[in-house]
Parts: C-alpha cells; sequence; structure tokens
C-alpha cells in the first residue's frame, strides 16, 4: 500500500526546526521542502526524465528511470500556492514529454541572449574611436526601446523594418540606414557565435527610403583655394585657432582629430617630421601616421611656445584640461566671410582628395592618407607600411602646391612620379 502524504500547511511550514541534517518535508507529486541546518526553507521538485533510460537492473537502491531535482524558489518568497502552482506546470511540461530542466535553460538562454545583450556583447569587442563608439551607442539607443528585450534568434525582418520605419518618420533617413547597418553588424556576430541562425537585415534591400545624400561644403576651384589661404593668413585672433586654421588644408584629417590633438603625437625634430594619431583616436580604430610637410612642422614649432606646456596642441580657451570646440574653426570660417554652404572644417578633406586626384596622384596614396577605411586588410596592412615614402612626398609636394595658390601665380602641381 502507498504511504499516505499528508499535504502541507503554513503552519506545519513555520513550525519547522533546523536539525543537525537537511530533511524534506513532502506535499506529494514530487514536490518538497527542503530545511537546511541553517533554517532556510528551499522548495524542490524531484522528477524522472520523460524517456529517459532506465538503470540497469540492480544498479542503485531504486529502479526504474534516474531522478532529477529541480529548484523552484525559496520559501516564504515562494508562498505555498505558488511552489503548487509551480510544481503543477512542471508536471504539465512532463505529461507533454519535455523535460523542465531543459526547458528552464532554454528560456535563461534566451532571457541572456536578447538583442541588447548581443549588441552590448558585440560593441565590447569593437576597436573603435570614441566619437564612434558614442554614434553607435545613440544609434543602438533608438531600436532598443523595440528590439532590445527580444531573444535575437526570434527576431524577424519585419520586426526589424518596424523598428526602422520608426526612425524614418522622424525624417531620419541616413539614420534609419546607419541603424540597419548597425543591426546587421549584431546578428553576423549572433550567427557566428552560435546565437542566431540568419541575418534577417539582409531581407530589407531596398525597404527603406533613399537616404537624402548631402554633400560637405568645400572649395575645389585652384583660384577660390588661393583666396581662402590668404584669408587664413589674415585672421586676427587667438594664436591657437589661426594655427588650427593653417594646418587644417596641410593635414586635411577630420576636424576632431585635428582640435583634439596632443603634444605628444607630434615629433617635430628631425628631417622627417611626423604626427601619429593613435587608434583610439580614429574614425576606423588604426593608428593614422600623417607626414608633416615643412610648412606644417613650422607652424606647430610657431605654436608649441603658446600652448606646448599643455596636453592639447588646441586647448580650449575656457581650460587647457580640454580641446577647443568642435566648432571653433568652423566658426572662424564664418569670421573671415565663408558661408556653411561654402566651406566648413570638414571640407578641407573634400578640397585635397579632389585637387590630389586631379593632379595625378594614386588614389590608393590619397585614400590612405585621408584615412578610409579598406575593405581588404591585407592589402591595408601592405599599403600603410609600403606607402609611407611615396606619402611624405604627396605632402609636401601639396604643400608646396598650396603656397602656390596662396601666391597667386600661375601654378603647376608636382605630380606623382614628376
Amino acid at each position: 500500500m502507498a504511504k499516505h502524504i499528508e499535504l502541507l500547511t503554513d503552519a506545519k511550514i513555520r513550525a519547522a526546526k533546523p536539525k543537525g541534517v537537511a530533511y524534506k518535508l513532502r506535499d506529494g507529486a514530487g514536490l518538497h521542502l527542503l530545511v537546511s541546518p541553517a533554517g532556510s526553507r528551499l522548495w524542490r521538485f524531484r522528477y524522472r526524465k520523460p524517456n529517459a533510460r532506465a538503470r540497469p537492473e540492480g544498479e542503485g537502491r531504486r529502479q526504474g528511470r534516474p531522478e532529477n531535482m529541480l529548484a523552484i524558489g525559496a520559501y516564504p518568497v515562494v508562498t505555498l500556492a505558488a511552489a503548487r502552482e509551480k510544481a503543477t506546470a512542471l508536471r504539465r511540461l512532463l505529461d507533454a514529454g519535455k523535460d523542465p530542466a531543459t526547458e528552464a535553460e532554454a528560456k535563461r538562454e534566451q532571457r541572456t541572449n536578447t538583442f541588447e545583450a548581443l549588441a552590448q556583447e558585440w560593441l565590447g569587442k569593437q576597436t573603435l574611436a570614441d566619437v564612434t563608439r558614442a554614434k553607435a551607442e545613440w544609434i543602438f539607443s533608438l531600436v532598443l526601446p523595440d528590439i532590445g528585450a527580444c531573444p535575437i534568434a526570434e527576431l524577424e525582418a519585419p520586426d526589424i523594418l518596424k523598428t526602422l520605419q520608426k526612425i524614418e518618420a522622424k525624417g531620419l533617413n541616413e539614420t534609419a540606414h546607419r541603424a540597419k547597418q548597425r543591426i546587421g553588424q549584431v546578428f553576423r556576430y549572433a550567427v557566428a557565435t552560435g546565437r542566431a541562425k540568419h541575418d534577417p537585415t539582409s531581407a530589407l534591400r531596398g525597404a527603406l527610403k533613399a537616404p537624402d545624400v548631402t554633400n560637405r561644403a568645400a572649395l575645389t576651384d585652384p583660384k577660390e583655394v588661393g583666396e581662402l589661404l590668404r584669408a587664413i593668413d589674415g585672421y586676427v585672433g587667438q594664436p591657437a585657432t589661426h594655427c588650427a586654421l593653417r594646418l587644417a588644408p596641410l593635414t586635411f584629417v577630420r576636424p576632431g582629430e585635428l582640435r583634439a590633438a596632443e603634444w605628444s603625437e607630434f615629433s617635430l625634430d628631425g628631417a622627417e617630421p611626423v604626427w601619429r594619431i593613435p587608434a583610439e583616436r580614429m574614425k576606423m580604430g588604426d593608428t593614422h601616421i600623417v607626414p608633416l610637410a615643412k610648412q606644417a612642422a613650422a607652424i606647430l614649432r610657431e605654436l608649441q611656445p603658446i600652448t606646448g606646456r599643455g596636453r592639447y596642441a588646441f586647448p580650449s580657451l575656457r581650460s587647457a584640461d580640454r580641446p577647443m570646440s568642435n566648432n571653433t574653426v568652423n566658426a572662424a570660417l564664418r569670421r573671415l566671410g565663408y558661408a556653411t554652404d561654402q566651406m566648413t572644417g570638414h571640407g578641407f578633406r573634400a578640397m585635397a582628395s579632389t585637387l590630389l586626384n586631379e593632379q595625378g596622384w594614386h588614389p590608393d596614396l590619397i585614400e590612405l592618407q585621408l584615412a578610409h577605411a579598406e575593405r581588404n586588410k591585407v592589402r591595408a596592412a601592405y599599403n600603410r607600411a609600403q606607402r609611407l615614402t611615396e606619402r611624405k612626398k604627396m605632402m609636401q609636394a601639396w604643400a608646396d602646391y598650396l603656397d602656390g595658390l596662396k601666391a597667386g601665380g600661375n601654378v603647376v602641381a608636382i605630380r606623382r612620379g614628376a
């Protein structure tokens, strides 16, 4: 005859005292309360896996399938009624031929492998410049409210499209495309690490509105460039701002890379002065070498007695512990009479790219000096290592060409190989 188990009550549970060893208070149908020597009361559910292989005859104290145990909480946080509800749900899984432990692990994985968790994990593995990382975090902040808590393996193209269309509805078409790109990078990482089967963003080609293309204002006519350089030479203002204006066309780095330049990055001694911008300050996450023409080095030597005791070559007017504002160069161009649709700080890059290409310099040299991404990593490493000498020649020839434009004479550009 089967032994009758008297069901538990809250009074019995509260009255249970700890003993020298742990003991069980059974409630029936696999549910019991484990009372530890320390006095804690822990709910446990005992069961046998469905379709589990039976033990061989004579092995162990009991015959049949091996037993398993699940923890379902501590009393009184999990009440008696709640523990019974959980036990009933677990028995339903068993009746359906499912292992409760396997199901619980799958749910834990789903909670861990949300889109937000994978996005943070992917972002943590990337080597990005501070400004690029901040932009990526901002883009993720736009989509996380919709898809962040979703298990990444369950997200499909319509889910992604819905959140991207919300960004489009705000008139941010280009941002929507950038968000799609970032989401795709997270999905490809999830596929590579076995936590998603495919990248649903690949199905969204053509589903978004075309981004509005706006070219940054830049002067590319040689005569107009000469006028701009003469205007810069006549600038009346802070010496550091004046030097930044003069250095911008000679180095054509990104405005953020120029304004945050640190004196430790410059090597001005010797016959071949150079500026090494560390990877963490670069948009593409690679150290960037800027060969300094003699004109660029002269400007920095002129600036050194003024700001050389501090960290930044172009410090903020308010605090030497911060670089100049990201709007300082643009504001100086406005003071010189150049409107926003005529010339910007970023426009010096377009100016150099256009004129150097027109002069016949190899596109690879120009792209390397602009620090644009090279998709082929092997080729990128080769170019950085092998083409520095040619880049030095190009940068000096470019500086000499700008001098000629500034002088206003008939300028013959020094072409590659001349």
